[in-house]
């Protein structure tokens, strides 16, 4: 089943809500970083291409970036955080403030601020990638610490997030005082997973996996829209969740909740970087969902947005206005 494009009167009726939206993102956040150069030759010191510097830039990534989308889409966004008590903690504190974020950040002096650095060609080509990280489960009074902040700022929150890379922030007791915070809330939580943690996740409204951890996820092979639907509802089984959104690259997203069942198609024109696209699809969903919106509603914009992040290089933001314009123009064809 085609789940139906959303109108775009009503995407406007939906989109207004989103300045009243508070929404608390708990998880991994990072700096990315790309250095940026021309390639013309060849080393002679081993078989790899000299890249000759020309600039760096910085984003904020992980939880971070799906925190920016929502501030960027017009929702009041907190994240809560671990870092290092390091340079890039000062760098993603402030990079927070001035993206509009607000920014909860625990300071562990025991590990390193996550931070991703590539090294990039003129054409945004990736030659390597260097992680900084330190991925131990936090414990102890770190632990301790972000359910302290999770609990305080889930009060005003209408909506929640959790974006879980594996850096060691999403802990079992953190994702169950996010759940039970949402509970207490009656607001929605949702997950961008990692399957190692799929155990954690338990009661969440909705979680967001791509088909190759939803593949892992359910030891299925998805490739047409029965696996797609039978892989939807056995991931739904073994997380304990009430609905899923499977994203499927070229092949558009799976939506599966207690009311609705269907496929969006893939809305992206031009492909340049997937890098955050996930990112982007939770942030907005989450808006949506807080601003009023059907899971079908929702699952349609999250999609339009996802089409323009991956025209994009690097992790990026939406606007809403770009946003509308992307519907106005599926409502057209």
């Amino acid at each position: 089943m085609l789940l139906p494009p959303v109108p775009p009167d009503r995407a406007h009726s939906i989109t207004r809500g989103f300045a009243g939206a508070h929404i608390l993102v708990i998880g991994d956040a990072m700096v990315d970083r790309f250095i940026a150069g021309r390639v013309t030759r060849i080393s002679p010191e081993a078989p790899v291409p000299v890249v000759t510097f020309e600039h760096e830039t910085q984003r904020i990534g992980g939880a971070a970036n799906v925190a920016h989308n929502i501030a960027a889409l017009g929702g009041q966004a907190t994240l809560v955080a671990v870092t290092g008590m390091d340079e890039d903690a000062a760098t993603l504190a402030r990079e927070c403030r001035e993206a509009g974020i607000g920014p909860s950040l625990v300071g562990d002096p025991s590990r390193c601020t996550t931070a991703k650095v590539r090294i990039v060609t003129e054409r945004n080509q990736q030659v390597a990638r260097i992680d900084y990280e330190s991925d131990a489960e936090i414990t102890g009074d770190v632990e301790q610490r972000v359910i302290a902040e999770v609990q305080k700022h889930a009060r005003q929150a209408t909506a929640i997030v959790v974006s879980d890379y594996l850096k060691g922030c999403i802990t079992r007791r953190v994702m169950a005082a996010a759940a039970a915070e949402a509970g207490r809330a009656a607001v929605p939580l949702l997950v961008d997973p990692k399957i190692p943690h799929l155990d954690y996740y338990g009661g969440a409204t909705l979680i967001t996996p791509n088909h190759h951890e939803a593949e892992a996820a359910t030891h299925m092979r998805i490739r047409g829209e029965e696996d797609a639907r039978q892989a939807a509802r056995r991931f739904r089984e073994r997380a304990r969740c009430g609905g899923v959104l499977m994203t499927r690259g070229d092949q558009g997203m799976w939506l599966l909740t207690a009311d609705v069942e269907g496929r969006l198609p893939t809305s992206a024109r031009e492909v340049s970087d997937v890098t955050g696209a996930g990112d982007t699809v939770i942030a907005t969903m989450t808006l949506a969902l807080a601003a009023g919106a059907t899971a079908a509603e929702a699952a349609r914009l999250a999609n339009e947005a996802a089409g323009i992040s991956v025209s994009r290089f690097g992790p990026a933001t939406v606007s809403v206005e770009e946003l509308l314009k992307a519907v106005s123009a599926s409502a057209s064809v």
